[in-house]
């Protein structure tokens, strides 16, 4: 489960990390009370749960009530990569000197949690990973005995942080890693982390996801759930549909049954050039209801320029699967995506005399399949 930034926020405040003041509004009316308490300059920011929201224009820095009143107005109601912006964080603006990052997750090619500090905070982190690895200090957390003291210093005197703010970050990321623990998160992570001229450390953003096996221990972000998964609607009815769905920034959509089937079919679209809009797990035992119910997902997706089915028969039989496809496109005048499918195992044979090839494109291996849905998506860029 994912926080959002403002609820994140409010969980690193109550556990003693500095955060700016900030009010949540919904309203341009509410923007604007916002920033009149907590006084100009004022960021707002939108809330949902995307990347790069500054450069998509979900982000505004604002000195008066005519900024705020057109920020609000700009930002409030905007398409943000798929999703619709319908609160905004009005938020103390911070004047900093350096922004740095900290986060927490699990490394599990090692088997433990892992901490890491980065002076390079304020950008992509994941970026920075791919083009300077050693820019980011890793420390590595024996879970029995949690984060010492000397584990937080050492990783943030060896990323290079500036002595004068050294102590305080130190104590920002241990209290980060006892959140991490005893909330059951997943991520948790502060990009960036702003040191001010005063030498005071404050967390300008936040980022909590929590294990939802887990939730039943924690009641209190339980009831968060609702508010916090009000972001994505094609996420929202993932659940409704009981489908394993994550939405992706590429445009070529992708079903499948089994994690590890779609998560193949994943790696081969990157592969062979083109880039994933989703990772969509249907199950085993798929029905043609929910064949059809996955199609409804994906082509509801306005990033996704073209199709790809891979399935694999076991509990689910091929046959199925081509009458749930059958079923949910002879539902359009016009395909709206071009859709490409392979399929294997139970009753695969049966399933490929079944399918309409006048509404999909059919592969008999996946490479082929991935290949082709990949160059459906590169002729609509073109």
């Amino acid at each position: 489960m994912k926080l959002h930034e403002y609820q994140a926020k409010q969980v690193f405040a109550d556990a003693g990390i500095p955060t700016p003041a900030a009010e949540l509004a919904e309203s341009v009316d509410e923007v604007l009370a916002a920033a009149e308490d907590i006084g100009y300059p004022v960021a707002v920011k939108a809330q949902v749960q995307v990347g790069g929201r500054g450069k998509a224009g979900g982000i505004k820095l604002v000195e008066n009530d005519d900024e705020a009143r057109e920020a609000a107005e700009d930002i409030l109601g905007m398409d943000l990569k798929g999703i619709h912006v319908d609160r905004v964080l009005v938020e103390e603006a911070v004047d900093f000197t350096n922004e740095l990052y900290v986060g927490v997750t699990m490394d599990r090619g090692e088997g433990k949690p892992v901490a890491m500090v980065s002076t390079r905070g304020g950008v992509n982190i994941e970026e920075v990973a791919e083009e300077d690895p050693d820019a980011i200090v890793r420390e590595h957390v024996d879970p029995a005995f949690g984060m010492h003291p000397y584990q937080a210093r050492k990783a943030v005197y060896e990323a290079g942080v500036d002595r004068a703010v050294a102590n305080d970050v130190a104590s920002v990321l241990r209290t980060l890693y006892q959140l991490w623990e005893s909330r059951d998160g997943s991520d948790a992570e502060i990009n960036p982390l702003m040191v001010t001229a005063d030498d005071e450390v404050i967390a300008a953003d936040a980022v909590m996801n929590i294990d939802e096996d887990a939730l039943f221990r924690q009641p209190e972000l339980a009831e968060m759930e609702d508010e916090s998964a009000g972001g994505d609607a094609l996420e929202q009815k993932a659940d409704e549909y009981g489908f394993d769905y994550v939405r992706l920034d590429g445009n070529v959509g992708i079903i499948g049954n089994g994690a590890g089937l779609v998560m193949t079919t994943l790696d081969l679209v990157d592969h062979y050039g083109g880039s994933p809009a989703n990772f969509l797990d249907v199950g085993g035992g798929a029905k043609a209801e929910r064949i059809a119910n996955a199609l409804d997902m994906v082509f509801s997706d306005d990033n996704v320029d073209s199709v790809v089915f891979n399935i694999f028969g076991g509990i689910t039989r091929g046959d199925e699967v081509a009458r749930g496809i059958n079923e949910a496109l002879e539902q359009f005048d016009e395909i709206p995506k071009p859709v490409v499918v392979r399929l294997a195992g139970t009753n695969w044979e049966e399933g490929l005399e079944i399918l309409n090839e006048d509404l999909v494109t059919v592969e008999q291996t996946l490479e082929d399949a991935v290949q082709r849905a990949v160059e459906y998506a590169q002729e609509v860029e073109a």
